[in-house]
């Protein structure tokens, strides 16, 4: 059993543009993401899909409807998609400095990354076993990548957390 997993992160934030670390605040689009959503739309509409899944966050939710609002696939928005939850951080300036602190460790009141890329890496799992042979788009977060890169590519947290996640225009793995 096996599914085409195509990733795009969500489109850049009015936080993100201000140097707030939303985590699992809602968000919303900067103008620059709204024209990189339409892009997105225009890049994926006819790559053969067959749905789109969002993480449940606005941003993202956002993103989705922007690209694929009026089109024939159907989106479907799951909270295990999310970013990292960083507890009291969220809404915040960015808590990112150290990630390494927090692969294990929580976040206040939140989660650690491995928390994060577990609860994503259970949703590929499930997407694997129910979607065979169905090319899926999945938008998502810094999270919903790491889980990808562990489940996908048998990556090692430890050797993702650090590094900074390099926008392109999509990532494709085979699950």
């Amino acid at each position: 059993m096996s599914v085409e997993v195509v990733f795009e992160t969500r489109s850049t934030s009015e936080d993100n543009e201000n140097g707030i670390a939303t985590g699992w605040l809602p968000g919303r689009l900067s103008a620059t993401g709204r024209e990189h959503a339409r892009e997105l739309g225009e890049r994926r509409r006819d790559d053969g899909l067959s749905v789109v899944f969002t993480s449940d966050l606005g941003r993202a939710v956002e993103t989705a409807k922007i690209a694929f609002g009026g089109s024939s696939l159907p989106i479907v928005a799951d909270g295990r998609l999310r970013e990292c939850n960083y507890g009291e951080l969220n809404g915040t300036p960015e808590p990112l400095n150290d990630r390494a602190a927090h692969i294990d460790f929580p976040y206040p009141g939140g989660e650690s990354w491995r928390q994060a890329a577990q609860r994503v890496a259970g949703f590929f799992e499930e997407l694997r076993r129910e979607r065979n042979g169905e090319r899926v788009l999945v938008i998502g977060h810094s999270a919903t990548w790491l889980g990808l890169e562990v489940v996908g590519n048998d990556r090692e947290l430890e050797h993702l957390v650090g590094a900074p996640l390099t926008w392109q225009p999509g990532w494709e793995y085979l699950l």
